[in-house]
């Protein structure tokens, strides 16, 4: 039996611990069976670039859980997308990236893919049975759900998802220092995603969480009130930006600085609005997305408020590298195992789909294909979200 695996899209707190616990397991259960892994994910199996799971590897593979990333590396690769293929020269003129990549792994003589992505990964992964079915060569493919935002349907919990709001919560809180650095101070922590919303509302939950330990000098002016979050944007939450302007003016009048959340998809709707307004091209990925760090929604959104409040500084900073690349905590490490667990038991019986929390009835599951799809909306309705904004007063919905 041969098992192949790879990772894709952007990288997420899960990847390595889930290839790590991935090669304890199967080694634990069958020492003979044949692992390797693609590099690069997708453009690895379309160049037919792969690495062999070694003895040492499979009996130290633990150590991975103790780094964030991948250790077969990534990339954003769709097998449909026969032109972006082209350009980046992962096929050859006159090539199908989907026969290309399905020869490949009857080449390798596969008889498992195991993918851990994002929507895009896996659904690409369904495209691959479907294809080598119709050409009588039996592959199964279990895929793990990977995303920092929690955006895939029908999944209740991501992989790596814990994590980064974890980590997103920890990197704001040395962040929020820089309130001290000038009088009327902005500060936009802006999350990474487009539909980022519950990881920017979780972090900012788990922040405000924290908070409330702490113990403040208000004599010295390090109060509650100046390190708290003052405004919460999200993609899925219509706001009002003049109405929001008049509200954030009175709390820095009175605090000398606002803090502020903000998901890079929140305002992106607008943004697109004013390019197309002034005539800017608007870049695209290989998936169709909005290149969201070339249009840079922190900065938009920050020039909007800035001007409003009348601050005298602006500091923007971006979280996603910092909480995307860290290594699993242990609430990620718990659903790794469990997952991994029931993928290679799906494995074993050739059955295909993606392993996780189906939020139908809750339980871990290996979920049909067809029903995997991303840009599933946070529910902002949750009681601790607005218990959140009631606290902070950002009551308001449009």
């Amino acid at each position: 039996m041969k098992v192949a695996f790879l990772t894709a899209g952007g990288i997420a707190p899960c990847l390595s611990s889930s290839i790590g616990y991935f090669i304890k397991r199967y080694n634990e259960i069958d020492p003979s069976i044949e692992l390797i892994a693609y590099k690069h994910g997708y453009k690895g199996l379309l160049k037919g670039e792969s690495i062999v799971i070694t003895d040492v590897a499979k009996n130290n593979s633990e150590v991975l859980y103790n780094f964030g990333g991948s250790p077969i590396g990534n990339s954003r690769v769709k097998l449909s997308n026969i032109d972006d293929c082209l350009i980046n020269n992962y096929i050859n003129e006159n090539d199908i990236p989907l026969e290309v990549a399905s020869e490949q792994l009857v080449k390798d003589n596969v008889d498992v893919l195991h993918t851990i992505g994002g929507d895009d990964t896996n659904t690409t992964a369904a495209d691959l049975v479907n294809y080598l079915s119709e050409n009588n060569y039996n592959l199964t493919v279990v895929g793990l759900p990977k995303t920092i935002d929690n955006d895939v349907y029908p999944i209740k919990q991501t992989l790596g998802a814990y994590t980064a709001a974890e980590e997103t919560a920890k990197y704001f809180s040395n962040i929020v220092n820089e309130n001290t650095t000038s009088s009327r101070q902005l500060i936009v922590h802006e999350v990474m995603g487009r539909n980022c919303g519950w990881l920017t509302s979780y972090s900012a939950y788990l922040y405000r969480k924290k908070l409330k330990e702490m113990y403040f000098l208000s004599d010295l002016n390090v109060t509650k009130e100046r390190w708290d979050i003052h405004g919460i944007y999200i993609p899925e939450k219509n706001f009002n930006i003049e109405n929001e302007i008049v509200r954030l003016r009175k709390i820095m009048d009175t605090h000398d600085c606002v803090n502020i959340f903000f998901s890079e998809g929140a305002a992106l709707d607008s943004i697109i609005s004013d390019l197309e307004n002034n005539n800017e091209e608007i870049k695209r990925d290989a998936f169709g997305h909005v290149r969201l760090d070339d249009i840079n929604p922190g900065i938009w959104f920050a020039s909007k408020l800035a001007k409003g409040i009348y601050a005298d500084k602006v500091l923007i900073q971006k979280s996603g590298y910092f909480a995307r690349s860290a290594p699993s905590n242990q609430q990620d490490l718990n659903l790794i195992f469990k997952s991994v667990d029931l993928a290679i038991e799906c494995a074993l019986t050739s059955k295909s789909g993606v392993v996780g929390i189906d939020e139908n009835d809750n339980k871990l599951s290996c979920i049909e294909f067809d029903r995997i799809k991303g840009g599933k909306p946070f529910d902002f309705y949750v009681n601790w979200f607005t218990q959140m904004l009631e606290d902070i007063k950002q009551i308001e919905e449009v």
